[in-house]
C-alpha cells in the first residue's frame, strides 16, 4: 500500500523491519543448508541409529496427530458453538501448553502420569506404562501440540457462517450430519492448518519427551533428541546437521501441504 509523500518515511521504516526480520528468520536456515554436503545427509541417513529416531518420529507424531484430531475437532466444535459460565477459564486451561516451557510440562507429566504421580498406580495397574515407553513419546506430543490444533479449530468453527448451520439443521439434519457433512467439508482448509501448525510442534518436541519418556535408541529416542545425542558426541556435529536439514525438509513439506490445501488462504480470508 504506498503512503502519502509525507508519510513516505514511515513505509520505509515498516520495509526495513520487514527486511530485518526477513534476515534474522532465514539467516540460520541458510547457515546451515550451506554448511551441509549433501552426501553427508545420505550418509546420516545409512546410519541405523539415525533412520530409527527418524521412523519413531514419524510414527509418534503420526499417532499423536490422529488422536489429536479425532478428540479435538469435536471438543473444538462443542467450544466454539457453545456459550457457558467459565469458557474463558477452560480456552485459557486448553491454550495454557502453548506458553508453558517443555521442561515444566514434562514434570507436569511425571506429576500426573509417572510410577508415583496422581494416576501413575492406577494406570500400572492396569499394565500402563509410560515412563520411559514410546506410549509416553506419544502422550507428550499430545499435550504440547494439541493446543494449537484445538485452538485453530475453534477459530474456524467460531468464524462459520451460522446461515450455513441453520439452513441444514431446517432441512432435517442433526446436529451429528451437520457437524460431519456441513462444518467439517466447510472448515477443512482451516483445520488442515491447525493439524500443520500441531504436527510441526510434535516434530520439534525435545524437553517434555526427554524428562517424561527419556531417550533411548528405538524406544523413545525422536529427532530432535538424536541431533542433540550427535552434537554431544566428539565427532557428531556433521551427523546432528544433517539430521536437522532432513527436519527442515520435512517443516517445508507441512507447510507447503498448508500451502496446497489451501489453509492459509482460508485463515487470511477469515481474519484469523
Amino acid at each position: 500500500m504506498p503512503f502519502p509523500s509525507r508519510h513516505r518515511w514511515f513505509g520505509a521504516a515498516t520495509f526495513a523491519a520487514m527486511l530485518l526480520t526477513l534476515l534474522f528468520l532465514v539467516t540460520p536456515l541458510v547457515a546451515i543448508l550451506t554448511n551441509t554436503d549433501p552426501r553427508s545427509v545420505f550418509d546420516s541417513l545409512g546410519e541405523p541409529a539415525n533412520r530409527e529416531a527418524l521412523l519413531l518420529s514419524l510414527e509418534t507424531t503420526t499417532a499423536a496427530m490422529l488422536i489429536v484430531v479425532a478428540v479435538g475437532t469435536p471438543a473444538a466444535y462443542w467450544l466454539a458453538m457453545s456459550s457457558f459460565r467459565g469458557r474463558s477459564m477452560v480456552l485459557t486451561a486448553i491454550e495454557l501448553p502453548l506458553v508453558m516451557p517443555p521442561i515444566v510440562a514434562g514434570i507436569a507429566l511425571l506429576a500426573a502420569f509417572g510410577p508415583k504421580g496422581l494416576f501413575g498406580p492406577a494406570l500400572n495397574d492396569l499394565g500402563v506404562e509410560l515412563v520411559f515407553e514410546t506410549a509416553g513419546v506419544v502422550v507428550a506430543l499430545i499435550f504440547v501440540s494439541s493446543p494449537f490444533y484445538i485452538r485453530q479449530a475453534i477459530a474456524v468453527f467460531s468464524a462459520l457462517d451460522p446461515g450455513i448451520v441453520d439452513a441444514s439443521r431446517t432441512l432435517g439434519s442433526g446436529p451429528c450430519r451437520t457437524f460431519f457433512k456441513v462444518a467439517i467439508p466447510v472448515a477443512r482448509p482451516g483445520l488442515a492448518s491447525g493439524l500443520a501448525l500441531a504436527w510441526g510442534r510434535a516434530l520439534g518436541e525435545f524437553g517434555a519427551t526427554l524428562l517424561f519418556a527419556g531417550s533411548l535408541a528405538a524406544v523413545t529416542e525422536t529427532a530432535p533428541l538424536a541431533i542433540f545425542a550427535r552434537f554431544s558426541e566428539p565427532d557428531g556435529f556433521n551427523q546432528a546437521i544433517a539430521l536437522s536439514v532432513i527436519l527442515i525438509i520435512v517443516s517445508v513439506a507441512l507447510l507447503a501441504a498448508v500451502k496446497l490445501t489451501g489453509g492459509d488462504r482460508a485463515m487470511e480470508g477469515r481474519g484469523l
